[in-house]
């Protein structure tokens, strides 16, 4: 059992809960909890190590006896929680390799969140877009690090089955020839009369901010979600989760 914190398995996990400078030279993130660990190993997403202490549930338990050929450690009580953010730890913790899903040819669905740099509102968009079959989401410089631990926590498991790709704006450019680039916006056409059966792209800025310069250019066409009342607007997250949601409506209905 591990019961040091100057472990080195424990400073790597605790380093990578970090900032995202320390998981990109790592070239690894950490993925805390049943779920998400269950979720890495159901993809076969490359795991360094699983750390665990005598608090895990069942499941937990379950999924440790099941896992043949992973380093797994047990470590104390107190280490696990040195090393976690969430203020009831469920036990276990896996640090994973930084793998990108390849992007597949002939995209007609891609989700592009810009300058969305709240990880609540980024998790729930990638959630979303798993859901909703999105094929690709390119995070450009401008947002939030896809991979840190509150962003894994609200996709729920939507990293391990999308492709997520952070890249510059020529290379979003270059992948989105073609596409119908649509930038979320509250003035745009209404959603529900534009029609989102054709190749695209969804832009979703922030709430504050909206989307970069950068975007802009890009862009070919705004879309907004009519609504009633005094409501200015959405936070990022719904706003293009209901955008996603219409594309897959107006797709089935054809």
């Amino acid at each position: 059992m591990i019961t040091s914190a100057q472990n080195a398995k424990v400073k790597l996990a605790r380093a990578l809960m970090g900032r995202a400078k320390e998981r990109r030279d790592a070239g690894a993130f950490v993925a805390e909890g049943v779920r998400l660990v269950e979720e890495a190993v159901k993809s076969n997403w490359p795991i360094r190590f699983v750390l665990y202490d005598e608090t895990v549930s069942q499941r937990g338990k379950s999924l440790i006896e099941g896992s043949q050929g992973i380093d797994v450690e047990q470590v104390s009580t107190s280490v696990m929680s040195s090393i976690s953010e969430t203020e009831a730890p469920q036990g276990i913790l896996a640090v994973l390799d930084d793998f990108e899903i390849a992007i597949p040819e002939n995209l007609n669905f891609v989700l592009i969140p810009d300058q969305v740099r709240d990880p609540g509102n980024l998790g729930t968009l990638l959630r979303s877009a798993a859901a909703t079959g999105v094929q690709a989401v390119l995070i450009p410089p401008e947002t939030t690090d896809a991979f840190a631990p509150k962003v894994l926590r609200s996709g729920m498991g939507a990293h391990f089955r999308l492709p997520i790709h952070s890249m510059g704006w020529d290379g979003i450019k270059k992948l989105t020839e073609g596409l119908q680039i649509y930038i979320a916006d509250m003035h745009g056409e209404s959603c529900w009369s534009t029609d989102l059966r054709k190749p695209l792209a969804l832009m979703i800025g922030s709430e504050a901010e909206g989307v970069s310069e950068s975007a802009q250019k890009v862009a070919n066409g705004r879309v907004g979600i009519p609504m009633a009342g005094d409501v200015e607007s959405l936070n990022a997250g719904v706003a293009g989760s209901v955008l996603m949601f219409e594309v897959v409506r107006q797709r089935r209905d054809r």
